[in-house]
């Protein structure tokens, strides 16, 4: 049987949501009603017109943030944590520098798509 997988369209991409969290980084357990939304994730998929267009520095397995109210869950998978965001929703993209904060200028992908931050696969 052929594996499925899913070929987002149009200017969105495919985002596997990151898990939940029951502890603040200060270290607070949050009790199980509590519910931080979670809005970020890794890019699993993107589609072609996105990869096309320079205007969207998002490669495949960038972590993003994106604004969840017009994602589409997919239900692929058991966990359900893949979705269909429009790439107007993605509000960041973290990358990683290897100069410490606040001693030049943020490093900001090339248009080009042939470079981005250092230290980023």
């Amino acid at each position: 049987m052929p594996n499925e997988y899913v070929e987002p369209v149009g200017n969105r991409i495919l985002v596997r949501k990151d898990e939940s969290r029951g502890q603040t980084r200060g270290g607070i357990v949050l009790p199980s009603d509590a519910e931080i939304p979670t809005i970020t994730g890794r890019v699993v998929e993107i589609s072609a017109m996105v990869e096309r267009d320079a205007d969207f520095p998002v490669r495949k397995y960038d972590k993003v943030l994106y604004h969840p109210k017009r994602s589409i869950p997919v239900d692929l998978e058991a966990d359900n944590r893949l979705f269909v965001v429009p790439i107007a929703d993605v509000c960041a993209v973290f990358r990683r520098s290897t100069e410490p904060v606040g001693t030049g200028e943020l490093e900001i992908a090339e248009e080009s798509g042939e470079g981005g931050a250092a230290g980023t696969a």
